[in-house]
């Protein structure tokens, strides 16, 4: 797998990756699909202050990652947010580890001092791999999302950089 910067021109296959987990799942939290044309927009501004990645197989992208300010005040300038999504029919293949360590090694050269993972909770794929990748959790939220007509619990993962 080739892993590299995501570009604007990415946007139709990240979206086609993203929206199954948006209309079809409780991972993420959006409940409406996202257009190719927002995509391009969020891959435009978070790549101007944090990495954003794409591994791409026989020039197809299979999965992406990126990191983004965790929250807006000033004096969390050194903390960010990870996401990483692989495409449904690629799950279990190392991708989200290959895109995590890669994401991880750039956020570290880019100056952060931390990564939060946010994860659904129960989550076990996800929270295996952000443990594995050194990341501890450190908190749990019951019931502060709501989707698919369900109460959602949420688990935060944090690792030094």
């Amino acid at each position: 797998m080739v892993i590299r910067k995501a570009v604007e021109g990415d946007a139709e296959a990240i979206v086609a990756i993203y929206n199954y987990y948006v209309e079809e799942t409780v991972v993420s939290f959006e409940t409406e699909p996202v257009s190719a044309a927002e995509m391009r927009a969020r891959i435009a501004e978070i790549s101007g202050e944090c990495p954003f990645i794409v591994g791409e197989e026989a020039g197809r992208v299979v999965g992406y990652a990126y990191a983004h300010r965790w929250k807006a005040r000033a004096a969390y300038c050194c903390t960010a947010e990870s996401t990483v999504y692989v495409d449904r029919s690629c799950t279990g293949r190392g991708i989200g580890r290959q895109l995590m360590e890669r994401l991880v090694e750039e956020c570290r050269r880019g100056g952060l001092h931390t990564l939060i993972a946010c994860i659904t909770y129960p989550n076990g794929p996800s929270e295996r791999l952000h443990e594995r990748l050194g990341f501890e959790r450190v908190s749990f939220f019951r019931e502060v999302g709501r989707k698919f007509g369900r109460w959602l619990d949420v688990v935060d993962y944090q690792l030094s950089l």
